[in-house]
């Protein structure tokens, strides 16, 4: 038996998995077959633990965008200010701020929830 939804173009078999169709380059092709062949299974079989490796280790999208993040970065900030001595001079308070909440710039290249930037 098929469900279909009338808003999207594919259709989902209610009591069987699904079937995906993805187009591969070959050297991603040869990858996939060598792993799989070293995990002793089959090329989709390998497909699928992929993807689900590849799911559990990518940070989760979060609903509410970039709002979530300017929330945290406040929240981080209020702390930080909170906690910082407030003999320090504004132009300092500001660097430890930035630094804390930013990171220093030496390992801004690390980071994967900044853009890249082109050297």
């Amino acid at each position: 038996m098929f469900k279909s939804d009338t808003s999207t173009s594919h259709t989902v078999r209610a009591d069987r998995d699904a079937v995906s169709s993805v187009k591969f380059s070959q050297e991603l092709t040869a990858a996939v077959d060598v792993w799989a062949e070293v995990h002793q299974t089959s090329r989709s079989e390998a497909i699928r633990q992929l993807v689900e490796l590849g799911l559990k280790a990518a940070p989760a999208h979060r609903a509410g965008g970039n709002h979530d993040f300017l929330a945290i970065e406040a929240l981080a900030v209020r702390q930080i200010t909170a906690l910082l001595d407030p003999q320090l001079e504004p132009d300092e308070r500001e660097r430890r701020i930035s630094r804390l909440v930013y990171g220093p710039p030496e390992f801004s290249d690390e980071r994967i929830d900044l853009p890249k930037h082109e050297k």
